[in-house]
């Protein structure tokens, strides 16, 4: 019967893919991925690591230690910035890692590291490693420098767990000075937050801990503003990467004022929410008369 074991489960994916299809074509696009890929497995090779699959412009690669799996990452984004053919066609990736019980059967890997790690993936940008601060705890050997990005939630989890960005860009002398010799830096954990919104006699709390919540015309949202020119499921808010993060969803747009900044207009886009401010949906918030959004971010504690 199959068992779980501790093992580290890496995703490095190709950023701006759906790009690089549009400018380069079908044909050239998948052989510049093919490359990537193809590189990424010998790195993985050369740090003990086994290459699971790989599916479209990503690759699935598990380890038997913490360590090998971010030292492996580490490489990963060098070679990614080292190689002529990658520099030249502007090509890189975002790596997602995990250590944790998963299980291991017919050449597959399944269970909640998986998952985790490919959260963690979703969550890192371009020539980015994201982790867990749970998998540093993990390590044997060197340390390894890393920053707090906070707290973020994962699928499964009750609470939200905290995350880090492995440094890897600090150390240029090649992979055995690597493993020698990385430099740590505290990982702290940012500190909690609370958003406060309200809307006409809507008043909705949101912290760390909190679900993400929606925003838009239909009475289903947790935050409900009818008008004609609001999407259904106009846009959300979540806790991640240590922000209070609004994602626009929605047909028209949302506008976005931070504090005595100008307005802002999203269009599919993000930003975070900091400080105090409005939100529009829709239209601009002089166009928008009485419904505007107020928010608050505070520091948690705060009067």
């Amino acid at each position: 019967m199959p068992a779980t074991q501790p093992c580290t489960i890496l995703f490095a994916d190709v950023s701006g893919s759906t790009r690089l299809f549009e400018l380069k074509g079908d044909v050239e696009a998948r052989r510049l991925i093919a490359n990537v890929l193809n590189a990424l497995t010998i790195v993985c090779n050369s740090h003990g690591g086994r290459v699971i699959k790989t599916i479209g412009d990503e690759i699935m690669c598990t380890f038997r230690s913490a360590l090998q799996g971010v030292l492996a990452a580490c490489d990963m984004q060098r070679k990614m910035a080292r190689d002529i053919e990658f520099v030249r066609d502007n090509l890189a990736v975002r790596i997602g890692l995990h250590h944790g019980e998963a299980l291991l059967e017919d050449n597959d890997v399944f269970g909640d590291a998986v998952n985790v790690a490919a959260r963690m993936t979703s969550l890192a940008k371009r020539e980015q490693i994201v982790t867990t601060a749970s998998s540093l705890r993990e390590l044997t050997g060197p340390p390894i420098s890393v920053r707090s990005l906070g707290r973020a939630r994962v699928s499964g989890k009750l609470l939200p767990i905290e995350i880090v960005d492995v440094i890897w860009q600090e150390d240029t002398s090649g992979m055995t000075t690597v493993q020698r010799a990385v430099r740590t830096m505290s990982a702290e954990v940012a500190e909690p937050t609370r958003l406060v919104l309200r809307f006409k006699d809507q008043v909705v709390e949101l912290t760390p801990e909190s679900e993400p919540i929606s925003l838009g015309r239909e009475s289903t949202n947790k935050l409900t503003v009818t008008a004609d020119w609001v999407s259904r499921n106009h846009a959300t808010i979540e806790y991640k990467r240590g922000h209070f993060v609004l994602s626009d969803r929605s047909t028209n747009g949302t506008w976005v004022k931070l504090g005595s900044d100008d307005e802002m207009r999203l269009s599919r886009d993000e930003v975070h929410l900091r400080k105090s401010g409005t939100i529009s949906l829709g239209k601009g918030a002089a166009l928008n008369g009485d419904l505007l959004v107020q928010f608050d971010c505070e520091a948690d504690g705060a009067a």
